[in-house]
């Protein structure tokens, strides 16, 4: 049966049209999924090794794991899904007005799908060592957790914005700007915090550890902490327009 005269051509385009945008959706997910386990498989392995191996791999060498790995895979997945890897940056670009509303929910549920399934297999292949890198304040301290969470990710969300939403930057230092963000922030405040700044990478290892006291934090603040960030930045960079 002919399909063009009974719905029309304009149908058949619609048609064609959606199952492509949901291919692209689907592509798009399936890389953040991915790009947040190997994020969650580099970082906090390098947590559990550290622990197995009496401290050979070092606070600070835990801290350059994690920039490292965002880094590269900002330059392997960036054209492919913007490598958002997090889910307030995803929030966050939605509210900045370049991220569409309908890719919100399908980023963050691959994000939190790759973060538990990193976890998995590396309590799999390593056993129950350091609570799986799970995120936790020191001493127990919600309230100066969420307050630095919040800062943490508000520098890490203002230096994405800068670098690598903002048309007007250099173009190629994205990657390297925002990894060696993270490793920063991770170096002189993981002790603290554990230096999250990603719901998904703290639900990871909270879910496979069954450590739930205190993740609610690892959640409002990053979101919090990046939202601030796009209003701050917004104001300051005339709505990512030249200012004239």
């Amino acid at each position: 049966m002919d399909l063009v005269p009974r719905w029309g051509m304009k149908s058949v385009r619609r048609i064609v049209w959606r199952k492509a945008i949901n291919t692209a959706i689907f592509r798009s997910a399936i890389a953040e999924g991915i790009g947040t386990f190997i994020l969650v498989f580099a970082g906090t392995g390098a947590v559990m090794v550290n622990s197995l191996g009496d401290g050979v791999v070092t606070h600070l060498g835990i801290s350059f794991v994690f920039g490292a790995v965002v880094a590269a895979l900002i330059y392997t997945l960036g054209h492919i899904s913007g490598a958002h890897l997090n889910p307030a940056v995803t929030l966050a670009f939605w509210r900045s007005g370049f991220f569409p509303k309908h890719k919100v929910l399908p980023y963050i549920l691959a994000q939190c799908v790759g973060a538990i399934a990193a976890s998995t297999l590396l309590l799999i292949a390593l056993g129950s060592v350091a609570n799986l890198g799970a995120t936790q304040p020191l001493n127990d301290n919600w309230l100066q957790s969420l307050v630095l969470e919040t800062v943490l990710t508000f520098i890490l969300m203002f230096v994405i914005l800068g670098s690598g939403l903002d048309r007007r930057a250099h173009i190629g230092f994205a990657g390297l700007a925002i990894g060696l963000t993270v490793g920063l922030e991770a170096a002189f405040m993981g002790p603290i915090t554990g230096a999250s700044m990603n719901p998904a990478r703290s639900l990871g290892p909270a879910i496979v550890a069954g450590i739930w006291q205190h993740q609610w934090v690892y959640w409002v603040a990053p979101i919090l902490g990046a939202q601030l960030a796009v209003i701050v930045y917004r104001q300051l960079s005339n709505g990512f327009r030249e200012i004239k």
